[in-house]
Formats: structure tokens, sequence, C-alpha cells
């Protein structure tokens, strides 16, 4: 059983109560080029995996911080296993807090791991799948992000965010895989049409999905996620040819004090001699490192990281926050380039 494996096993997400304050609304599109606002802030997280507690302090924190963020990406893993009653405890505990009115769910491996339990309380994996179908865990998905399909569109403020996801849980395709991610012919067309769209406008574009690409952030060249991608060439050589793409990625954990949570990402054959920006997302569940031995090792202690951004007229700027300390660990400004 894998280290992600390992965390799902650890038990179901924490009980939450009913009652909640209303969300804070974001404030009016435009940004720049186009008349509102000089300065669209909104958030990015990663990993919540049933630490709603942590969760909560991080949509406070970043409520008392950013109070009004045009919207919240959350990168993949957002329940421990993928049950239902899982959902339903991050939308109660959601529900709880000040939060955008935009969210953005982008679908991760944790999503599909019902399959290994023979019920809520019973891991049972050598019994996979446990009568659980693959189109169920993809509906539980779609009930709860309120839409029809894993990729998906929407605006921060004015600012274009695309999610991204796996349309496959490898295992119930081949029993030698387990994670890996796979995009349909589909997903790639409308991605490729959504940049060159937004590219012709102008726009910055914020892509986010749960796992890295390799040669990217922290941990891609960790033989632990260098493999994450069935297709990783043909996803790099789309984002690989717009320099003010902007890609979001969780799934490792690993710790935002590293010095490649933001790296630019240069693409051959794409004459994009620039790059386009990628960075590591944090987590709100548990934090780890490099150990030195090809593996990775827990950072320890209280960990509940993830990210603002500002996007300006003329540059991104990515701020990296501690919300369990209420501090900010450091942040870079990436100019555009029109």
């Amino acid at each position: 059983m894998d280290r992600r494996s390992l965390l799902a096993a650890g038990g179901g997400a924490l009980a939450v109560a009913a009652g909640a304050p209303q969300a804070h609304a974001a404030g009016p599109a435009g940004l720049g080029r186009w008349p509102g606002r000089d300065v669209v802030r909104f958030n990015v997280i990663s990993d919540i995996q049933g630490d709603l507690r942590d969760f909560g302090r991080a949509l406070d924190d970043m409520a008392a911080v950013n109070p009004r963020s045009a919207g919240l990406a959350v990168a993949g893993d957002i329940t421990p296993r993928g049950y239902d009653a899982e959902y339903a405890q991050v939308e109660a505990e959601l529900k709880r807090h000040s939060h955008p009115r935009d969210v953005a769910w982008a679908i991760g491996n944790h999503e599909f791991y019902v399959p290994k339990w023979r019920d809520p309380d019973t891991l049972s994996q050598g019994t996979w799948p446990n009568n659980t179908t693959e189109d169920s865990l993809f509906r539980s998905f779609y009930r709860f992000a309120r839409r029809g399909t894993v990729q998906a569109e929407t605006s921060f403020g004015g600012i274009p965010v695309l999610t991204l996801g796996t349309e496959r849980y490898s295992h119930y395709h081949d029993p030698t895989l387990w994670d890996e991610v796979w995009l349909s012919e589909a997903q790639f067309t409308w991605l490729e049409n959504r940049l060159w769209h937004w590219s012709r406008r102008r726009r910055p574009v914020m892509v986010i999905t749960h796992h890295p690409l390799p040669n990217t952030v922290s941990g891609t060249r960790n033989k632990l996620y260098a493999s994450d991608y069935l297709q990783a060439d043909r996803l790099l050589g789309l984002l690989g040819r717009h320099p003010d793409v902007f890609l979001f990625s969780g799934h490792t954990h690993w710790d935002l004090e590293l010095s490649d949570w933001v790296v630019r990402r240069v693409v051959p054959g794409t004459a994009n001699l620039s790059g386009f920006t990628v960075v590591n997302t944090g987590a709100i569940q548990t934090g780890y490192r490099d150990d030195g031995k090809g593996g990775e090792v827990s950072v320890g202690g209280t960990f509940n990281q993830g990210l603002q951004v500002e996007v300006r007229r003329d540059a991104v700027v990515i701020k990296a926050r501690d919300f369990a300390r209420r501090a900010w660990l450091k942040e870079i400004t990436v100019p555009l380039s029109r």
C-alpha cells in the first residue's frame, strides 16, 4: 500500500457542525486592460484529505488576509477516499466559514479510493474494487462539484481558470497501474482551444490540476512523481506554447519552503523560449520533503499551506502562506509577456 493509501487508511473525515455564515462574494470583474479592478486576488489550496480542522483554519486565514478574494481553487484530493459522506463533510465545513462565491474544484487520486474499502471502516485492497464501479466515483465528484465533466472553466474576477483531471481511474483499465492520469482527446482539444482563445485576448490563464508534471516543481524529479501522467509530453506541449499560462499542481504535499516551489518550464519545440510558470500548491494535510534516498519524509509538526495569487496589469504575484502560523513564507513576481 503506497503512502497515499496509508493516508486514506488513517480514517475518515472529521465530523462537522451545521450552520454557516454566508460566503463573501467576489468583487466586480475586470482587470488592468479591462475596466474594473487593478488587481485580482484569489487563493489556491490542495490536498484536504479529511483534515477538516486545518481546512477550516485555512479558510479563516484566507478570509482575514484576502477578504475580497475573487475565488478559491482546490487542486484535488478534496476527500480522503471519495465517499459521498466525505464530500458532504467538506461542503459542510466550507459553509461554516467565509469563502469566495466562486470555487473551482479539481479531481484528485484520493477521490478514487473507495474501491480499496469493503465499507467505510474496513480496508480491503485484496478484494478491490469491492463492488464499486468507476462510473460511481465520477458521479460522486460531479454531484459535489455541480458539473458533468472533469474539465471546467470559471472566472475569478475576469481571470480564466481551467481545471483538468483524469477521466479514468487507471487500475480499472490496467492492473499494473493505479493513480496515473489519462486525458481524453476531447479534454485535450478543449484545453488547446481555451488556451488559444485567451491568448488571443491577452489574458493570463490559470490552470488547476492535481498531479504535477515531470521535471517541474518540488518532488517532480523524485521517482515517486516522475510518471503521474500517461500523456505528459502532449500536455506539456500544449501548455508550453503559452508564456502567460500558470499551472498549479498538488499531490506531492511538498513543503512550500523549498526553493523549487515555483519554476519556469521550457518545453522544446514549442517556440516559447521563456516557458510557462508551474507552481506547487503545498497541502492542507501533512507536509513532505525529499529524504535524500529517492523517497520522501514527513516535515513533522503542524503543516497547513497554500497560495495567494495577485494578477496585476503587467505581472502575477504568487505568495506562499502558512495558514497555521498565519505567516507569509515567500513570494515571487512573474512579469506578463504582453
